[in-house]
C-alpha cells in the first residue's frame, strides 16, 4: 500500500457521495441528499486535515519546499469548505437547481484538485517520505 493508493480510494469515496448527492437533488429526494451530504462533509473533513495536518507538513519538511503546491492545496481546501457551506444553505432552502450548480462547481473543483495530488504531490510523497511510517497515522484518521 502507498500513501498514494490510499488517498486516491477516499478520493474516489469522496466522488461517489458527491455524484450521489447530485443525484438525489435532482429527484428531490431531500432526506437522502441531507443524509449523505452529512458523511460527505464528515468524510472530507478528515481526508483535508490529514493533508493539512499530516501529509503537508511532512512533504514540506522533506522536500524543502514550502510556499509551492501544498500552499496552493490550502488555499483550494479553503475553497471547498466554502462549497460545502454553501450546498448546506442550498439543502437547507430546498434550492435543488442552487444545490446542483453548487455540487457541480465542487465536482469541478476537485476534479483538478485531486488531479494535482494524485499525479504530483501523493508520488512524490510516496518517494520522500518513510511510507511505514505514514501509512498507519493516515488509515487511522481517515476511519
Amino acid at each position: 500500500m502507498t500513501i498514494t493508493r490510499l488517498l486516491i480510494a477516499h478520493h474516489k469515496k469522496c466522488d461517489d457521495m458527491m455524484l450521489a448527492t447530485k443525484e438525489l437533488a435532482a429527484q428531490l429526494d431531500w432526506t437522502k441528499v441531507d443524509m449523505i451530504l452529512r458523511e460527505l462533509f464528515t468524510e472530507l473533513e478528515k481526508h483535508l486535515n490529514v493533508e493539512e495536518d499530516v501529509i503537508f507538513p511532512a512533504y514540506e519538511k522533506a522536500s524543502g519546499i514550502r510556499s509551492g503546491p501544498t500552499q496552493v492545496m490550502r488555499q483550494e481546501h479553503r475553497q471547498m469548505r466554502d462549497l460545502l457551506q454553501a450546498l448546506q444553505q442550498a439543502l437547507a432552502g430546498r434550492e435543488s437547481e442552487i444545490f446542483i450548480k453548487m455540487i457541480d462547481t465542487l465536482i469541478g473543483l476537485m476534479q483538478q484538485h485531486n488531479m494535482k495530488e494524485e499525479h504530483v504531490l501523493y508520488p512524490s510523497c510516496d518517494r520522500l517520505l518513510v511510507v511505514e511510517t505514514f501509512l498507519p497515522v493516515i488509515q487511522n484518521r481517515l476511519s
